[in-house]
């Protein structure tokens, strides 16, 4: 992607958006007076919410590591990017395998101003980026096939974004065409929020952020974040806390239980 390619779209900044809000809390400065305000709203009614964006970033970064790692995957499809932070996909995986190829997909226009962040790589890799909706699946899959071999695997990344597909039935078919479209040995990656930890904090301020005017997200039990993995062959230790997959003792960073699920599962 250059400038070159395509105009950018115009920004909203008068509706708080998710990727700036998740923004604000990690620490960064992209972000706007909505996005900060309906942030500190929720962090009024749920103070963990700074905990749960660090710890799915972590999650990020531990499961990244392990898929480069000791899984050899060298493919990622990283959909519902977020902006440009540190230890994105493409740093992680590439300073494990520096051939690794990694495309972003998101829907945010910020995003796609910042995105020539996420495309530096090292010279044996590729990054590229992909101005699409999650459920946008027939032109995230056509583009991808571009940066992507579909004949070898590839970890789907969708931390944080599924839950902004409210409706179940679509929610599924969304990620099973994405399953559908790559081969045996590769896996997904998911972190979804969830009611079971601090429930009435995460009702009430889902229902802030839902009449907010901004894109409207859901919340799913363990059970219904786990049914994203049907077929598949689930990571130990299942669908846990994102805090809680596989923590590195060496650097623990955040222990606490967070509103946020995460799970790793291989398509067999």
């Amino acid at each position: 992607m250059t400038d070159g390619d395509r105009s950018y779209p115009e920004l909203d900044t008068e509706v708080a958006h998710s990727a700036r809000l998740w923004n604000y809390l990690l620490g960064g400065k992209d972000n706007f007076a909505a996005d900060r305000e309906a942030a500190e709203y929720a962090l009024a009614l749920m103070p963990e919410l700074v905990q749960s964006a660090r710890a799915n970033r972590e999650f990020l970064g531990r499961a990244v590591r392990h898929l480069a790692g000791e899984a050899g995957i060298r493919q990622f499809l990283d959909i519902g990017t977020g902006l440009p932070t540190a230890d994105n996909t493409h740093e992680v995986a590439q300073s494990v395998a520096p051939q690794s190829r990694i495309v972003y997909v998101d829907n945010d226009p910020m995003v796609l101003v910042h995105a020539r962040a996420l495309l530096t790589s090292t010279p044996e890799g590729a990054t590229d980026y992909i101005d699409a909706d999650i459920r946008d699946t027939g032109r995230i899959l056509e583009q991808a096939h571009e940066t992507l071999d579909f004949g070898q695997p590839i970890a789907i990344m969708l931390l944080g974004i599924v839950n902004f597909v409210v409706d179940d039935d679509e929610a599924a078919s969304v990620v099973r065409t994405l399953l559908d479209a790559v081969p045996s040995g590769s896996y997904l990656v998911m972190s979804h929020p969830t009611r079971e930890v601090n429930g009435a904090a995460v009702e009430q301020s889902m229902k802030q952020w839902n009449s907010s005017g901004a894109a409207p997200i859901v919340a799913r039990s363990r059970d219904q974040i786990g049914s994203f993995f049907t077929g598949l062959e689930l990571l130990d230790p299942g669908v846990v806390t994102c805090s809680a997959w596989r923590p590195d003792p060496a650097h623990p960073g955040i222990t606490d239980m967070v509103s946020e699920f995460a799970a790793v599962g291989r398509k067999p």
